[in-house]
């Protein structure tokens, strides 16, 4: 089976009220294994707020030379093809993909699972579901050299917990 483990930044927090994708990562496994990588800043042509650059480190200078989301999304659907979509909290990633994909005319339903909702059914006794907290637990430590909430850092530590979450599935 072939997964591809997502995450994305963005301006804020809805993408019914205009907020933009401006990173996205995603990490393709195949067999259990890493394959392949996709990463890729987006120029949204909107300006980014000023909470998510403090959370995600993203500024308006960094965006100015990024593609724009035409050229990241089809090359993203692309690397996708046909594969089962993982995110922690699917939901949020997926309605913002969703979004830019219908901006651009495309639908994007793929079958997905969301590492959050799994992490919750077989750790109770965790004190959130953050995931650095989730990644901690599973994983016992965390990657040296981490970037948390840039898109690539967080799908390779999401692709790194579902892989060891799965061996007991």
């Amino acid at each position: 089976m072939r997964i591809v483990v997502i995450d994305v930044e963005t301006t804020g927090l809805s993408p019914l009220g205009g907020d933009r994708i401006v990173e996205i990562g995603a990490v393709k496994i195949e067999n259990g294994a890493v394959k392949q990588e996709f990463s890729s800043l987006v120029n949204p042509g909107i300006r980014m707020s000023i909470s998510a650059g403090k959370i995600n480190g993203i500024t308006d200078e960094m965006l100015e030379d990024a593609p724009d989301p035409e050229i990241v999304f089809s090359k993203f659907s692309r690397f996708v093809g046909n594969a089962c979509i993982v995110a922690h909290n699917a939901s949020f990633d997926l309605s913002f993909i969703r979004a830019e994909m219908a901006r651009l005319g495309f639908g994007f339903n793929p079958p997905h699972q969301c590492a959050l909702r799994l992490s919750r059914r077989r750790f109770p006794e965790l004190p959130n579901y953050r995931l650095i907290t989730v990644a901690r637990h599973v994983l016992g430590s965390l990657p040296e050299n981490l970037h948390l909430h840039r898109a690539l850092d967080d799908a390779r530590l999401v692709a790194q917990m579902w892989l060891e979450m799965m061996k007991n599935e």
